[in-house]
């Protein structure tokens, strides 16, 4: 259990609350949780701990009177702090083994997975292509063409030369694309280009405010121009998208609109994969943690799956914030690793 600056009351009250709001999704008073929780406080207690830890960011009052709501910050601390991970009840793993048959083409195993976590979550599964090589960077070279178009040179695993010509959002002069070259010559050379994509996004996140113009530069000509060039990890097996509908209340009409497509071109979902497959075990993005602002009023567990030891892929669930994070997270979990075991005995 990591540190947290809530006191263990209001920690007993911030769980509660968050446990309660996933059961029924309606906003949470102080006299629900005096009435029918015995945690041995006042009511005027109560209201002032929900009102220290909306103060805090932990919550949110969507409307005026009407009980409070986790915020991402809230279920960040509730999924760190105060969740308990039980093993999945009424599973199977003999039944789940068999839709998981080693014997499938590559290509109806994955989609078994996607279809196999959406059914154990409720929620979209989604499995990304496995990546069977990466793309180290030995050197980058980036020269103006004319207008936003920027012809990028690169040099991959000290012999592949690659060239590609992306367009930027401004026009660029020679001097910035020699200072953002030098900047990712200096920095990144060695790396996975993917992983490079990753490490400069979560500059741009962490530090969005005070940011040099160069990185800012960086980051636009590398989200561009560094893409996994490799067909078998252009794509990803997706499943339940329809169980999205669900949780229509929680998110308008119009956001929902933007996540299906978004769903739909894979982009953005792809990139989050790949970080996964940068990390064992399982990961947890909630709302804007994706990067993405698409995924804000969502929540992506992901894990990476193996053959040989070696992780080449990753798969995950997305949903509502809103989810039960006690089931999901080990329905993620046990996927992946029976993935791994069906491709190291096909």
């Amino acid at each position: 259990m990591s540190e947290t600056p809530v006191n263990q009351r209001a920690q007993q009250v911030l769980k509660i609350l968050v446990e309660r709001y996933i059961l029924d999704g309606t906003p949470i008073g102080s006299k629900t949780i005096a009435d029918e929780y015995a945690l041995g406080f006042s009511p005027a207690t109560i209201r002032n701990i929900l009102a220290d830890l909306e103060d805090a960011g932990y919550l949110a009052s969507p409307h005026a009177s009407a009980g409070r709501i986790p915020t991402s910050q809230g279920y960040r601390l509730f999924v760190n702090n105060l969740l308990t991970i039980k093993p999945l009840e009424d599973v199977n793993l003999e039944e789940l083994k068999v839709q998981l048959n080693p014997d499938m083409a590559l290509s109806s195993l994955l989609n078994s997975a996607s279809t196999l976590l959406s059914s154990l979550t409720q929620l979209t599964g989604v499995v990304a292509l496995p990546r069977r090589n990466r793309s180290e960077l030995r050197q980058v070279e980036f020269l103006h063409l004319s207008s936003n178009r920027v012809l990028v040179i690169l040099v991959l695993n000290n012999r592949e030369v690659q060239n590609r010509i992306i367009y930027t959002d401004r026009v660029y002069s020679a001097a910035e694309l020699t200072q953002v070259a030098n900047y990712i010559n200096t920095h990144y050379v060695g790396k996975d280009l993917l992983l490079i994509r990753q490490e400069i996004s979560t500059a741009l996140r962490n530090d969005r405010d005070n940011m040099a113009e160069v990185l800012q530069a960086v980051i636009e000509v590398t989200n561009k121009a560094f893409v996994d060039t490799h067909d078998s990890h252009k794509d990803c097996m997706i499943a339940g998208q329809n169980n999205l509908l669900g949780h229509s209340r929680e998110v308008d009409l119009e956001r929902l609109r933007i996540l299906f497509d978004a769903i739909s071109q894979k982009q953005e979902i792809l990139n989050l994969l790949d970080q996964a497959l940068e990390a064992e075990g399982v990961q947890i993005f909630i709302g804007n943690e994706s990067g993405y602002q698409v995924f804000d009023d969502c929540s992506i567990i992901t894990a990476s799956y193996s053959v040989n030891g070696q992780l080449i892929g990753s798969l995950g669930v997305i949903g509502p914030t809103r989810m039960s994070y006690e089931r999901v997270i080990p329905a993620v979990d046990i996927t992946a690793k029976l993935l791994s075991a069906a491709l190291n005995q096909g």
